[in-house]
């Protein structure tokens, strides 16, 4: 192992783990889409529109220049939005050797597809995939403050391969071989915060906030679960760990942009006024069409639907959900 890795993305996110495994000792090659973004980082060695006051370790070599950053490379770590994932990939694939390693970080889906993004990566022949998930503000991990996640793979191999990279006195990494529930979980908690960030905004209390966590979370293991993942790893990281830590923080984009809407602000001028993706939006789509195609009740997720796309107002979803008909909180089949 050289020792030298690839960060595909100079966002808060691919920047922080640069940081992280710079900090390890890696030699980090972190690609960015911009000449100007490369130009800032070589000269102040900081990120200020994504990650400001973190300073880049020696070991982190900006590039714009693909073939360059993969050149030799151990391990190809992406974190571009969910939307760029296939087109990324397919820069990619021809510059890399067949065995490559590739850890996604985006968590989303592939809107006009449905797919997961690890089956978009295998789509375009990058096979080898790693997921790495879990409650991790890169704000935080910039800093290096204490951090736990989670590294999925179809291999424990791959799997393991990937934690001994990560795993840091600052940044634990446990692993699970449940691909399809960790990609789930922590596409759709941005959904949940969504909502959350709009009974924020409409003030409606700690009550409501923590109802709709618990509720999108049901919400969220039914689709995972008929999809394919299991119970448990809802209950873990990348599921009930990444929905606290992105209902809770102001650091989440999605919370925040939530809230903005809750005020009562057009969605046009949210984003606008964001300047970084908001996962949650696309990714409401997408589910809500998966939901329907399966035919799986996601409340929430409907009417979070209804307000993107179809302009309902936030106080009327409130009453459409506290509204709806009695039910059982846990089908057990024991009345």
């Amino acid at each position: 192992m050289s020792g030298t890795i690839a960060v595909i993305g100079a966002g808060s996110w691919g920047t922080a783990l640069a940081v992280l495994l710079a900090r390890k000792g890696c030699r980090v090659n972190l690609w960015a889409r911009r000449q100007e973004t490369v130009a800032t980082l070589l000269e102040t060695r900081e990120n200020k529109p994504y990650l400001p006051g973190v300073q880049l370790p020696p070991g982190v070599r900006p590039t714009t220049d693909l073939e360059l950053a993969t050149r030799e490379t151990d391990l190809i770590v992406l974190s571009v939005p969910s939307h760029a994932v296939r087109l990324t990939a397919r820069q990619l694939k021809p510059l890399l050797p067949p065995d490559t390693v590739i850890v996604n970080t985006a968590k989303g889906l592939e809107l006009d597809t449905r797919k997961r993004l690890s089956e978009v990566l295998a789509e375009e022949g990058l096979a080898k995939v790693a997921v790495l998930s879990g409650p991790s503000h890169a704000e935080e991990v910039g800093r290096g403050l204490p951090t736990t996640v989670v590294v999925a793979a179809t291999g424990r191999e791959t799997a393991e391969y990937v934690q001994d990279i990560f795993m840091d006195p600052t940044f634990r990494v446990y692993t699970n071989p449940d691909v399809i529930g960790v990609e789930f979980g922590g596409a759709l908690k941005n959904i949940i915060a969504l909502a959350t960030g709009m009974a924020d905004g409409l003030g409606l209390g700690d009550n409501a906030r923590a109802a709709l966590m618990t509720r999108g979370m049901a919400e969220i293991a039914r689709l995972g679960v008929a999809l394919g993942g299991k119970a448990m790893t809802f209950a873990g990281l990348s599921g009930i760990g990444d929905l606290i830590v992105t209902c809770t923080s102001m650091y989440s984009r999605n919370r925040r942009a939530g809230i903005q809407l809750g005020q009562g602000k057009p969605l046009a001028e949210v984003l606008a006024s964001m300047g970084m993706v908001v996962e949650g939006v696309r990714t409401t789509a997408a589910a809500r069409d998966l939901s329907r195609h399966h035919q799986i009740r996601m409340p929430i997720t409907t009417e979070i639907y209804q307000v993107l796309y179809a302009g309902k107002p936030v106080q009327d979803c409130v009453a459409a959900l506290m509204e709806r008909p009695r039910t059982h909180e846990v089908e057990t089949g024991l009345w």
